[in-house]
């Protein structure tokens, strides 16, 4: 039997692989078989998760701030293993500024990191994804698509805008064979929630409103990545899959 679930031999890119969600994905992906392709900022620990990947695995070291940088990112990215089947845009910025302290530079940092990237990187790779007649989008969204958080304004208004974003992806491209959907995850420990598990009350008070009791491990994500880049969601796109324990149903 044909396993849906196999990525093995596809091109993974993974922005934001340097830590946290974006590194244990490329992780998770290189362990599949996958050959993945790996962009942040920091060359260092890109070249350190590179040398540690249990897999076929590349970096590219980019500020993926500058929208107009796109098309030039997406050459280079395409170099190591050839244009990438699916894309998962794991890098993200929250300034957790205040609404009256809400500065310009921060937000317009923010909505370039977390909302115009995605879609410019995306459309950069699209075409090549066409061609194939196959690709997967998976984006990445927040509690904060659908619910407002305390500082949260520049990141809950661009995570409010990747849930849309990702629905307006899929109107525009899954007719080619290519889906679009976003995970929105609960509370993970990485770099953006320091401040929130650095908190052990606070970290406890969030885990205590999951339907499970408790917050998320890298691990909890793997499987819901897996199915959406993997043939097993094909009559699947233009959603947001909350992995967040319940937080979001009570």
């Amino acid at each position: 039997m044909t396993d849906r679930f196999d990525v093995a031999g596809k091109v993974v890119c993974v922005t934001g692989a340097s830590s946290g969600i974006g590194r244990a994905l490329a992780d998770a992906f290189a362990t599949e078989g996958a050959k993945v392709v790996g962009v942040a900022r920091r060359e260092n620990a890109l070249a350190a998760w590179r040398d540690a990947a249990p897999g076929d695995a590349a970096y590219l070291a980019a500020d993926l701030g500058d929208p107009a940088a796109m098309e030039g990112i997406a050459a280079e990215i395409s170099k190591p293993f050839g244009a990438p089947d699916v894309l998962i845009t794991a890098a993200g910025l929250n300034p957790r500024q205040h609404a009256d302290e809400q500065t310009l530079e921060a937000w317009e940092a923010t909505l370039n990191i977390n909302l115009s990237a995605p879609f410019f990187l995306a459309k950069a790779l699209v075409p090549a994804m066409k061609a194939k007649g196959w690709g997967r989008i998976i984006n990445f969204a927040s509690l904060q698509t659908g619910r407002a958080f305390p500082n949260g304004i520049a990141y809950g208004s661009t995570k409010g805008g990747v849930g849309q974003l990702t629905r307006a992806m899929a109107e525009a491209w899954s007719k080619d064979g290519i889906t679009a959907n976003a995970i929105g995850p609960g509370f993970f420990p990485t770099e953006l929630t320091a401040a929130v598990f650095g908190d052990a009350e606070r970290a406890a008070r969030n885990a205590a409103q999951t339907c499970i009791g408790r917050n998320g491990t890298m691990e909890d994500l793997v499987g819901p990545a897996l199915f959406l880049a993997s043939d097993a969601s094909a009559y699947v796109t233009g959603q947001v899959l909350y992995v967040d324990g319940g937080f979001t149903a009570k």
